[in-house]
């Protein structure tokens, strides 16, 4: 059984809304991970020197706004915002792998 249209038209909306909004924490949280570990492993870089990237990928520059909990904020919100691009996206893949199997189960009843 195939959900509601209006809940999937719903689920696209917010999750189009909510993309923009994840994407830059993402992004960050991405970037400098990945930076850190290949300048760590492969430039050299001790942990000093790349501790920027460190402070980037947690959130510790957050600290400034949000006080001792500004790390915290920023990797809760950032997992939030995560599983629920996951999972929102992962409803719309399966409802259109649902849309495709329906035609083509209707395309053999009929052939």
């Amino acid at each position: 059984m195939a959900p509601h249209p209006s809940l999937l038209v719903r689920l696209r909306q917010w999750h189009g809304s909510l993309a923009p909004v994840v994407l830059a924490p993402l992004l960050l949280t991405v970037g400098s991970g990945v930076a850190y570990r290949v300048l760590r492993d492969w430039a050299g870089w001790d942990r000093d020197r790349a501790h920027l990237l460190m402070v980037l990928h947690e959130g510790e520059w957050l600290r400034h706004w949000f006080g001792p909990h500004g790390e915290t904020v920023y990797v809760v919100l950032n997992g939030l915002g995560l599983a629920s691009m996951l999972l929102s996206g992962a409803a719309m893949a399966f409802q259109r792998l649902q849309r495709q199997w329906q035609k083509l189960r209707q395309g053999v009843a009929q052939g």
